[in-house]
């Protein structure tokens, strides 16, 4: 049968040879030597030039124009000591990928003589086109002015690919006017505002403390299928996902794949992006099988935030490259097959000081538990105050279909801390009285000193359907989803984080400035937040219908479509907290809820255009033509006056192809309606509302369920489309 799935599925079989990856190496041997990093820079710069790019890293301390001739002159001799010709400016739009526009070191001077040239103007700033970016209303199509300007914290890399190396300089993106266009600028902000705040709080228990760095871990889950086989499937290459496709008679329900032993094709692709990522600094320490077949999952070591969000910008792209030369394809989509789990990319999160402790670590003296008491609650009392905001940062089309599915957390933001904890927080809460004396403090002190050690990095169980869950030195958002940009959560946790110990201090210092001790005061308004924030707390089973009743009671907000949950960022609410913390102001506020209304209307609208066309012209035309051979079978059998029986049957299976056939169309034909109503809708929230309710939740499981039972009823040799068995299975 000529058609791309057979054709595919003749290619597999005949494709026994994987493609050979190097002989294993020290990781070590490899790791970072595309990057620059401080040590390298070291051997390449003037110890002047060397000594202002460090003070940039560390401490944040601007570089002096005049020096970054120096450095980019250094930057550029590394570069081509390693056969790199081209430089870019590595930058995050808010596109939800990466940008990068090349320019050669080549150059030509007034004298006609050619030149290999890389100057200081070039490193720190670059002008691309920014209204070719979404840029919500910021910029218009006249005014295209832009700048990308270098961010020395996140080093310089090189990316190979193909045969060609290219100087990537991470950057930040900004408007003409100076508006973000970007994802890291806000997020090197709240990193700031965190730091700011948390030091101020950490030095009520240590002096020494000068910094605090919000750490971040990701996990990154995906989804690996033959190229060929994903090449067939028009609606994978166009949306990252299935938008048709019957359960196989079996899938993940004897979760024999969760760990299990890593087909080879897969352990090579594995090693190959590894080996890629090590060279680029990106520090990889885990791999394995997750639930769903054909799922996969990667995690690093912890990193700076800013920094670690680079890195798994990164890691995605070059997962991408070299699968193709596996002939595979990477699908990071939230929810790719229908029936089986779908992907997240759970964000471990934390606090560290530049003394060397983890403030979410519960300590060893009485002290240091307080002070983890102090961040622990404090984190409690953000998500409670701000859950909306924190929804709205995970809201996207994508995500909209994996979350509460049975197998990722629901909409409703709840925080999971273990029992040991929660006994702890319940005797703080349950001491008598608005006020702590001097005699409850020692007590206390004693307590938390007795119950707190006890709480090992194992000894909290993991609640897996909890969407913000501390795990033991660390939160865990799990509810980000595998496509997104860890840089608009984590922003968004660290400003929320860093107002409410604004406010924390705040209080403390008045308690204090009335006369009250130290540690009582800060005891004191502990037992406040955790009275105030209780209700966020929720320890059992987050996918049960019983915490969607008790959650409601509760007054939790549970909001599954991204359209509603984005309303979140233009509150007075949210532009109050994001311009007193100087991460947003309003006009950049209003316009990223325009940009993630308009991509959530044309991922739908993709969704939509594609799932119509792939009835009409790839299901019903082989279901017509089935529907046609058992009708010239059944007249047969009917002429002949035989096997009553088979005739039977075969009229019945007719009938029912014959209605799923036209119910198909029909409900095809009426979406392009609905589409067409919501296309003259002006308004971006209403006309994503309109997409989210009358055409995906009206349409397309309707269709889907048409479509898959003509899958399980037309003949296999007439199915065009690659099926989730060959998908799934296949290797």
């Amino acid at each position: 049968m000529e058609n791309l799935r057979f054709k595919a599925l003749e290619t597999l079989s005949k494709n026994s040879e994987d493609v050979k990856v190097a002989s294993p190496t020290k990781i070590t041997s490899v790791f970072g030597e595309n990057v620059f990093t401080l040590d390298v820079a070291r051997a390449f710069l003037s110890d002047e030039a060397y000594k202002s790019l460090a003070a940039s890293v560390k401490t944040g301390k601007k570089i002096e124009r005049a020096l970054g001739n120096q450095i980019a002159f250094g930057i550029r001799a590394w570069a081509e000591s390693k056969g790199v010709t081209h430089y870019t400016h590595w930058f995050q739009p808010l596109t939800g990928t990466t940008s990068e526009k090349h320019d050669s070191f080549f150059t030509i001077k007034g004298d006609g003589t050619p030149i290999e040239q890389f100057e200081g103007e070039a490193l720190i700033q670059q002008e691309p086109d920014a209204s070719s970016f979404p840029n919500g209303g910021l910029r218009a199509t006249f005014e295209a002015r832009g700048y990308t300007a270098w961010d020395p914290t996140s080093p310089a890399f090189i990316l190979e690919s193909g045969l060609g190396k290219t100087l990537c300089i991470p950057t930040i993106f900004v408007s003409y006017t100076g508006e973000s266009l970007d994802t890291k600028t806000p997020l090197l902000r709240s990193i700031e505002a965190l730091n700011k705040h948390g030091v101020a709080v950490a030095q009520y228990f240590d002096r020494n403390i000068s910094k605090i760095t919000a750490t971040l871990g990701w996990e990154q889950e995906y989804f690996l299928i033959d190229a060929g086989l994903a090449n067939a499937r028009p609606d994978i290459l166009l949306t990252g996902r299935t938008v048709f496709g019957h359960n196989s008679a079996k899938n993940q329900q004897l979760e024999d794949h969760y760990f299990g032993s890593i087909p080879d094709r897969i352990y090579n692709f594995m090693r190959d992006f590894e080996k890629e990522s090590y060279k680029l600094g990106i520090p990889l320490r885990t791999r394995h099988n997750e639930v769903a077949p054909a799922q996969f999952e990667c995690a690093p070591i912890f990193e700076e935030a800013n920094l670690a969000v680079d890195h798994n910008m990164l890691l995605m792209d070059v997962m991408n490259k070299v699968a193709r030369k596996h002939n595979l394809k990477v699908l990071f989509h939230e929810k790719p097959f229908a029936g089986v789990n779908g992907s997240g990319k759970h964000n471990n999160w934390s606090l560290s000081t530049d003394t060397g402790v983890n403030l979410l670590a519960p300590g060893k003296t009485p002290k240091t538990n307080l002070m983890f008491l102090t961040f622990f609650v404090n984190i409690i009392k953000a998500v409670h105050d701000y859950a909306d905001l924190l929804r709205a940062s995970i809201a996207s089309a994508g995500n909209d279909y994996r979350l509460g599915a049975n197998e990722a957390p629901p909409a409703i933001i709840s925080i999971f801390i273990g029992k040991y904890l929660t006994e702890v927080l319940n005797e703080i809460k349950s001491r008598v009285g608005d006020n702590f004396t001097e005699q409850d403090e020692i007590l206390l002190k004693l307590d938390i000193h007795k119950n707190i050690p006890e709480l090992l990095l194992d000894n909290t169980d993991r609640n897996r359907t909890s969407p913000f869950a501390f795990t033991g030195n660390k939160f865990e958002f799990r509810a980000v989803g595998s496509t997104a940009n860890c840089a608009i959560p984590i922003t968004v946790i660290n400003t929320i984080m860093a107002d409410t110990l604004k406010k924390f201090k705040e209080q403390v210092d008045g308690l204090i400035d009335g006369g009250e001790k130290k540690e009582v005061a800060i005891m004191e308004v502990i037992k406040q937040y955790i009275v105030a924030s209780e209700k966020v707390l929720f320890e059992g089973d987050g996918y049960s219908e019983e915490w969607h009743k008790e959650a409601e009671r509760r007054g939790l907000p549970n909001i599954p479509q991204t359209p509603k949950a984005l309303d979140a960022y233009v509150t007075e609410t949210a532009k109050s907290l994001f311009e007193t913390n100087g991460i947003y102001n309003h006009a950049e506020l209003e316009a990223r809820h325009e940009i993630m209304l308009e991509e959530y209307i044309k991922k739908v609208q993709i969704e939509s255009r594609i799932l119509g066309e792939l009835c009409t012209s790839h299901i019903l035309p082989p279901a017509i033509k089935y529907q046609n051979i058992l009708l010239q079978n059944i007249k047969g059998l009917k002429e002949l006056d035989l096997d009553i029986e088979t005739y039977n049957n075969q009229k019945n299976i007719l009938k029912k192809i014959s209605l799923h056939i036209s119910e198909a169309s029909a409900l095809v034909e009426s979406m392009i309606e609905a589409r067409k109503k919501a296309n003259k809708i002006t308004d971006s929230r209403e006309k994503a509302i309109a997409y989210a309710e009358t055409i995906k939740a009206a349409f397309f499981d309707k269709i889907r369920y048409h479509v898959d039972k003509l899958e399980l009823l037309v003949d296999d040799q007439f199915w065009v489309l690659p099926k989730y068995r060959e998908m799934l299975f296949i290797r």
